[in-house]
């Protein structure tokens, strides 16, 4: 893939001297999970193409087959108005330095602008060297265990990837499988709590008598309080008188 035809609302994500086929080929899934597949690869150790990578990729290998391959980071990163370098270790270069997040918030906010984006992962040994984050205009700093911040270079990817979804809006924070019910209205739940009252009565449960008022507010709070499905209250109207027919057999 050449750099004409390149998506331009992505950004790229550039695998700096990458050691193992097999990481590269995680990384390639790990980034079209995300709906990632501008995949730029830097000298990488054992050559390329690499049967390892291919393997590893499990149907990611478009990317592998459309990675642009460089002999150098100079020329993977020509074409960006802006590059991230991701690192786990402090370095002794005045950058800003934004968390996975606020990276990605930030480079969804340039792409709109129509600026183009990288974003550095080093090799799997040590990660990126001086030289190279010299060449990026910000890091991006990952809160790990200080004991142990090392990070494998598909993780790393793919911690990006999400936090590239996530800058779209396309991560719903909280939803509700539904299983081919709804949610109960107010006249069902009104309908089940009185049957359960009912039911509650009849088995002399509103005792003392001056405090059966008070017994079936909180038993109403209660059910205003459950998140119940048409299913559930069907199932509970079935199991009240169920126990009304078990008692009558007794």
């Amino acid at each position: 893939m050449n750099d004409a035809v390149e998506h331009p609302q992505i950004p790229a994500f550039v695998l700096v001297r990458p050691q193992m086929g097999e990481n590269i080929g995680a990384a390639a899934r790990a980034m079209w999970n995300f709906g990632l597949d501008r995949m730029r690869i830097v000298a990488p150790r054992d050559g390329w193409p690499n049967p390892s990578a291919v393997a590893m990729a499990s149907g990611a290998g478009r990317l592998l087959d459309e990675a642009v391959i460089y002999d150098d980071l100079a020329g993977a990163v020509g074409d960006a108005a802006f590059v991230f370098a991701t690192t786990a270790r402090d370095r002794d270069l005045t950058k800003p330095v934004y968390s996975p997040e606020a990276a990605m918030a930030k480079a969804a906010q340039m792409i709109r602008e129509g600026r183009r984006v990288s974003v550095l992962f080093g090799p799997e040994r040590a990660g990126l060297e001086n030289d190279d984050i010299s060449r990026a205009n910000a890091i991006v700093s990952v809160p790990v265990n200080p004991a142990f911040a090392s990070l494998n270079l598909a993780q790393c990817v793919l911690l990006m990837g999400y936090e590239w979804m996530r800058a779209q809006g396309d991560v719903v924070a909280e939803q509700v499988e539904m299983a081919g019910t709804d949610w109960a209205d107010n006249s069902e739940i009104e309908h089940l709590a009185r049957h359960f009252e009912d039911r509650l009565d009849t088995a002399g449960f509103f005792y003392p008598e001056h405090k059966a008022a008070s017994m079936k507010i909180n038993l109403r709070n209660m059910w205003s309080r459950l998140p119940l499905t048409r299913a559930d209250v069907q199932t509970l109207h079935g199991t009240l008188r169920q126990m009304v027919r078990w008692k009558e057999r007794g």
